[in-house]
């Protein structure tokens, strides 16, 4: 069975870059003027400075795709055709702990 998925997993994915690459290929080529580059804000042309990212609140961001993550494995597991498998749950339910943890305690001395 696994390997039946593999192999049309493998098909799906080469047909769809062959249908990429060949789109690419055909598409006609278009190089843009400088006018079509330049920035423009309510139609006249303004310096737009670059988009400043903040990552200072990506511990959240862990938090979530560790907890979503973890949720949806625990939901996929427990309702397998094969039944409940309890120390598989426990396994998983201590990676998530162990995770949170560690995200909790590591960043406490690291700016100050």
């Amino acid at each position: 069975m696994f390997i039946e998925a593999l192999i049309a997993f493998l098909l799906i994915l080469s047909s769809a870059l062959f249908i990429y690459a060949l789109g690419r290929h055909a598409a006609p080529k278009h190089t843009q003027s400088e006018n079509e580059r330049a920035e423009y804000a309510c139609g006249e042309k303004a310096p737009i400075q670059r988009l400043k990212i903040n990552v200072t609140l990506y511990r959240y961001l862990i938090y979530f795709a560790i907890f979503d993550s973890s949720v949806l494995v625990l939901a996929f597991s427990a309702l397998s055709a094969e039944g409940v498998n309890v120390p598989l749950l426990i396994l998983y339910l201590f990676i998530m702990l162990a995770s949170s943890l560690i995200l909790l305690e590591g960043g406490k001395d690291q700016y100050e």
